[in-house]
């Protein structure tokens, strides 16, 4: 398709820009789950959509890290109810909608239909867009020597491009499966998974992803053996 400038297509310009080119894999994975909270992926709430099939592709990408001991980290958006209330949080003025994401809310818990161990697994409660912005997220990924994040969650074009890009910025290649990211609309989300292939990280298939977490899998369980 053309974009209209001098007869090129959108892939030809970003390739001669130098965008593109693949990610190096390390070989020690982490799963982060943005806001994959129930007032995001179920349609009965107004911030949210029906994203069954992203909570069904993120568990078994999740359960095949689990033989590998692949750190997960789940994130929730947040408020209390002053700064729901308030005018403290900038974002709030835009995007009135998320005031509803109030501490102790049902819209804030993890959807149920996630395999989340609260004895293992981590939780980072965010105030912002991205999942790195005003936490320890990255310095929890570096304290469990991860090299790697995939990214999965909600919203594709809001918070999983804003924590994608921080991710990177962070010093961590990034992997994003598309079938484990959803948004309220097909448009804006085509947009950023293009986005994100371009620049910032590989938009993959869930069964490359899922072979990759095996093969971590397979490179602990050799490494535990040669010990």
């Amino acid at each position: 398709m053309s974009n209209g400038l001098y007869g090129r297509t959108t892939d030809d310009t970003y390739q001669q820009a130098g965008f593109g080119a693949a990610v190096r894999r390390g070989t020690r994975p982490a799963i982060l789950v943005v806001d994959l909270t129930r007032g995001f992926t179920e349609s009965t709430y107004p911030t949210g959509a029906d994203l069954t099939d992203v909570v069904k592709s993120t568990t078994r990408l999740i359960e095949a890290g689990r033989p590998a001991a692949v750190p997960v980290v789940f994130t929730a958006i947040s408020y209390t109810q002053a700064e729901a209330a308030g005018d403290a949080v900038t974002w709030l003025r835009k995007a009135p909608g998320l005031r509803s994401l109030v501490d102790g809310s049902e819209a804030v818990a993890l959807d149920p239909r996630l395999p989340w161990q609260p004895d293992q697994d981590h939780l980072v409660v965010k105030k912002g867009a991205s999942a790195f912005f005003g936490t320890s997220l990255a310095a929890t990924l570096t304290g469990l020597g991860c090299d790697t994040v995939l990214v999965c969650g909600a919203t594709t074009s809001g918070c999983v491009r804003a924590s994608a890009v921080d991710a990177v910025q962070s010093g961590f290649p990034v992997l994003v499966p598309r079938d484990c990211v959803g948004d309220r609309a097909d448009g804006p989300a085509q947009a950023a998974l293009f986005d994100l292939q371009a620049k910032y990280g590989d938009v993959v298939d869930l069964d490359d992803a899922v072979g990759y977490l095996t093969s971590a899998s397979r490179r602990d369980h050799t490494t535990d053996q040669s010990l």
